[in-house]
């Protein structure tokens, strides 16, 4: 048990970059936590090397929240100096990890925790979503994955209160050879699982298949082969989330697919 007051957590490598997470401040801009949260307080857990990402956050969310304040937490001293002494309008931060230190008790509608939990073990993982979760505001969100350096292929879990709720890939469609490339870039969680008889392996199968079957329709984009690709996928009885505002074919147009946590939950 971490001593009181001790960041909980370790160092990580910190790669950051401009517009990587792009994809998945899209799916935040979104949710219902954020657009109707009473205090919209947002973390950045885990902000990285540079101030960029939480600076980027802010800008997005504020274009459906003018009121949202965005706290970048990082584990590093250093990191948190230098972000701080470069602070923005609406973005502050603060040294912290898993236990989401916020001043006057304030519980954050949303906690963004991209490519932390990468550098950790799965047997880490239940853990430390509790401990995020544990700090939400009633009606709160945890997004947690991970993407590729350039912000093109990403996944990406949403967790309430309760546990793990949906999972989300989110993929540049322009040149995509095969869906499951995100196979690379699965959040800790599933990235192990990816072998024959787990629930997530079976889903990107299917995924590949449905996009080769779906190949006729390239010649009108890849935006139109992606959403028959979902389409399938739906109608082959696989629970795909298809309502606004976290499915449908608005969202199928990013390149996006989610569905409900059990689709591709581990196995016991």
């Amino acid at each position: 048990m971490a001593r009181l007051g001790r960041p909980q957590g370790r160092i990580t490598r910190g790669t950051t970059g401009v517009n990587r997470l792009r994809r998945v401040d899209r799916w935040i801009a979104a949710l219902p936590a954020l657009r109707a949260a009473s205090d919209p307080l947002v973390v950045d857990l885990g902000y990285g090397a540079s101030a960029t990402t939480s600076n980027e956050l802010h800008e997005r969310l504020a274009r459906v929240r003018a009121d949202v304040e965005v706290l970048g937490i990082e584990i590093d001293p250093e990191r948190v100096r230098l972000a701080s002494a470069a602070a923005r309008p609406g973005v502050s931060f603060r040294l912290g990890g898993f236990e989401v230190p916020t001043d006057d008790g304030r519980r954050p509608a949303i906690i963004r925790a991209f490519n932390v939990l990468r550098q950790y073990e799965e047997a880490e993982v239940a853990d430390a979503w509790a401990r995020m979760t544990a700090r939400l505001a009633p009606g709160g969100a945890l997004v947690e994955g991970t993407c590729d350096e350039l912000g093109r292929v990403a996944s990406w879990v949403t967790l309430d209160a309760s546990g793990p709720q949906s999972f989300t890939v989110s993929l540049r469609l322009a040149g995509l050879e095969a869906p499951s490339i995100v196979a690379e870039r699965l959040p800790k969680a599933l990235i192990h699982r990816n072998v024959p008889g787990e629930r997530i392996h079976g889903l990107l199968v299917e995924l590949d298949r449905a996009w080769a079957a779906n190949a006729p329709l390239g010649v009108y984009g890849p935006v139109q082969r992606w959403q028959a690709t979902v389409a399938s996928l739906r109608d082959a009885g696989h629970p795909v989330l298809d309502r606004p505002p976290l499915g449908g074919r608005g969202r199928w147009r990013l390149g996006e697919l989610s569905l409900p946590w059990a689709a591709v939950a581990p196995l016991p």
